[in-house]
């Protein structure tokens, strides 16, 4: 994973077939980056859910999530359909990977992101990371924690 203290590398993927979201355009605000293996499994689907529940826990901390898989932007939307998210998910479809490749999250045998979190602060400074075994739910409470140390400055 990528070092803390370090520049995020920025990006932009697809949320929908036609409108991308870049890292730029949350600059100011945390950001929130959770890379999941799959849309439709059973794990990953708890992971998102749990996110949107804390959408406005999240919202206090002025942090931004945004999910990312290697799912193409039209599974995306299916998905967040399904699931009513309310965030955007991002396609890192195309050259496959290669924002989980940046982040150093992207598992080459299994063609899929792993499950890393990052936090990344208004200037866009990675501020925690944690990557999770691929069949474990991570939860929010380090997300939660970082949030609370990065707003304590």
């Amino acid at each position: 994973m990528l070092s803390i203290g370090t520049q995020a590398p920025d990006f932009s993927l697809f949320c929908t077939p036609d409108q991308k979201v870049s890292l730029q355009d949350f600059k100011g605000k945390n950001v929130i980056l959770a890379f999941y293996p799959a849309d439709w499994s059973p794990v990953c689907g708890d992971q998102m859910a749990l996110y949107n529940e804390m959408l406005s826990i999240f919202k206090k901390y002025d942090a931004q999530i945004l999910g990312i898989s290697v799912d193409s932007a039209w599974s995306h939307t299916a998905y967040s359909q399904d699931r009513k998210l309310h965030f955007p998910l991002l396609s890192d479809f195309e050259p496959k990977g290669a924002v989980a490749k940046k982040y150093d999250v992207y598992d080459a045998k299994e063609g899929q992101c792993e499950r890393g979190l990052y936090v990344i602060d208004g200037e866009g400074i990675v501020r925690w990371h944690y990557l999770s075994p691929i069949g474990i739910n991570p939860g929010a409470d380090g997300i939660i924690e970082a949030l609370e140390t990065i707003t304590q400055k």
